[in-house]
């Protein structure tokens, strides 16, 4: 039975966007973010105003809405364990549990055949060291949660830079270390898996990142239909190991000979994919309703090159001239406050 009403939890851009394409489809949404008048709350049909594990607020939303989603992955896992007793809710926790920790997710990706750069649990100081003495002094220290958008992470470049203390920089927490390797760019594949497993995927884009967060995504990629064909293979084994329900984005580097490296997954719509609005029919945002609301996937097919461009703290001030710009997309996210390394909208230039 196709859901007449959707709970999302988390009330930001991606939580915006969704309740904008359920709209289209006649799909009611309730939004479940502590932040009132949230972006999400301005398009949605309603908002529960509480934290994302009150067991009453989860209750109420559970009682109000046919299945739930989320938009971003930091959800806590013991909230949609607890939703799920009363409530479809897509995608499963168990992608939840494993993007949240990265040493999980490391472990997931190669455990689906999927290579990654080579990785060491760190949880000490004497751990790091090792692990960089094993890295020939080189690699990325990232927190294991709760980071994005390039913070909890510390960069080793050379092996003179001063290692000591790293591990405290960075919160004494759970940490991994990644070797650096080689590649010639970034892609990231949208993928969608719908509740009778038929999967479809998207045309792999391009990335580009400033100061850690996606400043472009071209599509399409430059690179060959074999290595397309790689990211497809992957996007596919995730889904399938998890039972997935609903739009997955996926992280790659290429190498030199178009062979592939899983960087990373997020069980959401993604920041790569907002392209779709523009150059597609179905955009990942409709195609993660319909998954989630139990209606057939739409057809993924691209009828345009582009390039979407993220609107980061004062890009915000470049509007009025995107506005005057012929074939271009313009979407602001309804937040009053410009602040560096906020995403406060993106455009999309058709080409």
């Amino acid at each position: 039975m196709t859901a007449k009403t959707i709970g999302i939890i988390g009330g930001g851009q991606l939580g915006r966007m969704l309740a904008m394409a359920a709209a289209r489809l006649g799909i009611r949404t309730i939004i479940l973010e502590p932040q009132p008048e949230c972006p999400a709350d301005q398009v949605a049909n309603a908002q529960i105003v509480a934290a994302y594990d009150d067991p009453e607020a989860l209750a109420e939303l559970a009682r109000r809405c046919d299945v739930v989603t989320y938009e971003f992955e930091n959800v806590p896992v013991s909230a949609a364990e607890l939703l799920v007793q009363s409530v479809p809710v897509f995608p499963p926790p168990k992608a939840l549990e494993v993007s949240q920790d990265r040493l999980v997710e490391k472990r997931f990706i190669n455990a689906c055949g999927i290579p990654t750069a080579p990785f060491e649990a760190i949880d000490s100081q004497a751990d790091l060291d090792a692990a960089l003495d094993a890295f020939d002094g080189i690699g990325v220290l990232k927190t294991r949660r709760l980071g994005y958008d390039g913070k909890g992470q510390r960069m080793f470049r050379s092996p003179a830079e001063r290692r000591e203390d790293a591990f405290a920089e960075l919160g004494s927490v759970p940490q991994l270390l990644e070797g650096l390797i080689a590649f010639e760019r970034e892609i990231s594949i949208i993928a969608a898996r719908a509740q009778d497993g038929t999967i479809v995927c998207y045309d792999p884009a391009e990335n580009i990142h400033r100061n850690g967060i996606l400043h472009t995504s071209t599509v399409p990629a430059a690179i060959n239909e074999s290595t397309a064909d790689q990211a497809r293979r992957a996007a596919r084994a995730i889904l399938d190991r998890l039972d997935y329900v609903g739009v997955i984005g996926v992280e790659f580097f290429v190498l030199g000979d178009g062979q592939l490296v899983a960087n990373e997954m997020a069980p959401r719509v993604h920041n790569s994919g907002h392209w779709t609005e523009a150059a597609c029919v179905i955009s990942q945002f409709e195609q993660h309703i319909r998954a989630v609301a139990g209606l057939c996937l739409g057809d993924p097919r691209r009828h345009s090159d582009c390039v979407m461009q993220n609107l980061i703290g004062d890009d915000i001030e470049a509007v009025p001239a995107w506005l005057n710009t012929p074939d271009v997309l313009v979407h602001l996210y309804g937040k009053e406050e410009s602040r560096p390394g906020r995403k406060m909208g993106h455009v999309t230039e058709l080409r």
